[in-house]
């Protein structure tokens, strides 16, 4: 009896188990293992932040971010998890999974103290630039010391699958890009209206960028620059004439129309197409003509094409995050993103391919604006700062030049005098974050002992220690006030962990994607491992994001 009973209860829990398994019917490879675009894109918008969706969502048409939203899966409560917010950070963060103080992009540019210089974050003098006789093309991602997800996706295919890297600037082309690219551009400006490239990638353009650049597409942009609707229309921003833009030299005032052949000479030639939406539209032109020209998604290897939309930053710095400009820019980038979705519908199939939308960053309302209706914010003088530190280090430790340069919110040393007047570094350490803390619109100090031994989970110190680079960085980091920048009292700026910098759109669309939407907070450097597992590739080297399953369909 004893023996039957065991028998029945062993047949039972086989049973079972077999019933929970999933048959071979049910297992589906492409949603359950890996999803096998033709195409990955990755569209990075320049400076955009979330709200902007919202803000302009009911002058946007149907085909451009409303398709995105209502058939894609929107994550609307995506941060940045690491300062500053930069473009350089954004597109390696992006695109690496990881923070700058894993990726090592820690700024645009950053002041190098082994070097004892400034780097840009891209710029290489060891190679040559290729379609212009300029230096633009001296540009490499070789300071990015992490791989990227289209590093990886090369890797895992056998260099098979292609990498193309496309925006108006080099660091938004090159950084999201990776090391393996096949080839990435960026436009020129100036007298030229060029897109060019590196000898990283090639010794000369291919044909049908040479044909692109002869094509006069560049030009037949330097037109004038209108509302798209009725100014009566843009009830979504400030007033059109306001004493918080820049505007351009050779225009009186900052309001519409824009008359661009007449301020070109004195708005950098073709660089002026930069700092309005038709350079968006110039950027979209050239990557549709990249899917024909690189032949992008058309076998069963997955490609990569990462688009990076820079003139919303550009538009964004002149005239500020509350400008008719801004909204301008956005209505008509939905025009260009639409024109991007039908192309990819067309040359490489809808279904086909898969798509994410972000940021790079945010961007903060114009200070002087915000001071206008009465919301507490300012600007800060690094330069009347750093004098009157200096003046307190030599009352405290006689006349010796113990700083070697501030930038980016943060304080290098001069380690060669700290070493020869025998000062402990720690001390100053604490000595200047005190001194900081006492400055008005400072609102907390970082010093590298506390970077190094700490490691912070939560809030803006979290923010500094996943930005800290034990290399790269500075002695002592400075957190200015919300809505305090170092910047003009015109236009907007972007750099902090605040979340009018931090809060970005993020979107996913097309194969192995599922329509929805979560407020769940999620991170920047969960995009790169979400394109990840999406392929089932490797995670970028350096990753330390999570995979965002809930976008994938059942």
């Amino acid at each position: 009896m004893k023996f039957l009973v065991q028998l029945i209860v062993t047949v039972f829990l086989v049973h079972t188990t077999v019933a929970q398994q999933p048959s071979s019917e049910e297992f589906n490879p492409e949603s359950d293992l890996m999803a096998q675009p033709k195409l990955v894109v990755g569209v990075v918008v320049d400076q955009m932040r979330y709200d902007y969706l919202t803000r302009f969502w009911d002058k946007f048409g149907d085909e451009g971010f409303k398709k995105l939203v209502s058939e894609g899966f929107n994550f609307r409560n995506t941060h940045f998890n690491y300062i500053p917010t930069y473009t350089g950070p954004g597109h390696a963060s992006v695109y690496s999974g990881a923070a700058p103080g894993t990726h090592g992009i820690i700024s645009n540019s950053w002041f190098n103290k082994f070097e004892n210089q400034f780097v840009y974050c891209v710029g290489d003098p060891s190679v040559k630039s290729v379609g212009t006789p300029s230096d633009a093309g001296q540009m490499s991602p070789h300071r990015l010391i992490t791989t990227t997800v289209a590093d990886e996706n090369r890797l895992h295919t056998q260099m098979r699958g292609k990498t193309i890297g496309i925006a108006l600037k080099d660091r938004g082309a090159i950084l999201p890009a990776g090391h393996t690219a096949n080839a990435a551009y960026w436009f020129h400006g100036q007298d030229e209206g060029k897109w060019i490239t590196s000898s990283f990638y090639t010794d000369a353009l291919p044909k049908w960028v040479q044909k692109f650049n002869s094509s006069g597409k560049a030009a037949e942009y330097m037109k004038p620059w209108n509302t798209l609707k009725d100014p009566s229309e843009y009830i979504e921003s400030g007033v059109d004439v306001n004493d918080f833009e820049g505007g351009f030299s050779g225009k009186e005032g900052t309001g519409f129309p824009y008359d661009l052949p007449k301020l070109k000479d004195k708005n950098g030639g073709y660089d002026l197409l930069k700092s309005t939406p038709y350079g968006n539209s110039l950027t979209a032109d050239f990557a549709i003509a990249s899917l024909e020209g690189e032949d992008l998604g058309q076998d069963e290897i997955t490609d990569f094409l990462t688009v990076s939309f820079s003139s919303t930053d550009y538009v964004g710095h002149n005239f500020g995050v509350n400008s008719r400009e801004i909204q301008d820019t956005y209505l008509r980038l939905d025009l260009d993103l639409a024109r991007l979705l039908k192309a990819l519908d067309e040359k490489v199939g809808k279904g086909n391919y898969t798509l994410f939308l972000t940021a790079d960053h945010g961007g903060v309302h114009v200070p002087a604006y915000l001071q206008s209706v009465k919301i507490p914010s300012g600007y800060f003088d690094y330069g009347k700062f750093k004098e009157e530190l200096n003046g307190f280090l030599s009352g405290k430790y006689g006349d010796v030049a113990l700083i070697r340069n501030v930038s980016n919110d943060q304080i290098f040393f001069d380690y060669g005098e700290v070493l020869k007047n025998k000062i402990d570094r720690e001390e100053l350490q604490k000595e200047i974050a005190h001194f900081a803390l006492q400055y008005e619109r400072v609102n907390k100090v970082f010093t590298r002992s506390q970077l190094e031994a700490t490691s912070y989970t939560e809030g803006i110190a979290s923010s500094v220690d996943n930005g800290y680079h034990q290399k790269r960085s500075g002695d002592v980091v400075l957190v200015l006030e919300p809505s305090v920048i170092s910047y003009s009292r015109t236009g907007s700026t972007h750099g902090s962990g605040q979340n009018y910098d931090t809060h970005a759109p993020l979107i996913f669309y097309g194969k192995g994607i599922k329509a929805g939407n979560s407020l769940e907070r999620t991170e920047i450097v969960d995009i790169a491992p979400t394109v990840s597992a999406l392929l089932g590739i490797p995670f970028p080297n350096g990753a330390t994001g999570r995979p965002l399953l809930m976008a994938f369909e059942e």
